[in-house]
């Protein structure tokens, strides 16, 4: 499934439901199925600075694809994490690069939330695709190192 088919997707989840009560609540069921992380999980290096909860962040690449996992110290906050890792988790770097986070506000998000969860939000998408520059530097190199040995 693509990266745009998960975004449709989820944009038809939160338009079917009603109203804020229950996009909130969704957001909280997310948070509770997203598996509680150990406090290994919980390191610095993983943390986003600047959300109004603690938020981890852990990003590995398997193949060509790059996995998250996520936590946080709160239900809302760990929700938001789990609807962000089911979007991008799974795919190749350069389509986390090239995708834009216009669904976020088309599904209301930007308003729904305080300034400060939003930014949160936001946060952790930027996060997410610094793990993918990383990992799209790191196949790019790994493709030339690969080639120049080839060659030689």
């Amino acid at each position: 499934m693509t990266l745009q088919d998960k975004e449709e997707r989820i944009k038809k989840e939160f338009f079917l439901l009603k109203n804020w009560e229950e996009k909130y609540e969704y957001l909280i069921d997310l948070g509770r199925n997203l598996p509680k992380k150990s406090y290994e999980f919980r390191s610095e290096d993983k943390l986003i600075h600047g959300c109004q909860s603690q938020v981890w962040l852990e990003a590995q690449l398997k193949g060509l694809r790059i996995f998250f996992d996520a936590d946080s110290d709160a239900l809302l906050p760990r929700g938001m994490a789990a609807l962000m890792i089911r979007l991008y988790s799974g795919h190749l770097p350069f389509e986390i690069l090239s995708s834009k986070t216009n669904f976020i506000s088309e599904i209301g998000l930007k308003t729904f939330l305080s300034p400060i969860r939003s930014n949160g939000i936001l946060l952790f998408i930027k996060k997410i695709k610094l793990y993918a520059i990383a990992f799209h530097a790191k196949i790019s190199a790994s493709a030339s190192l690969n080639g120049k040995v080839k060659n030689q």
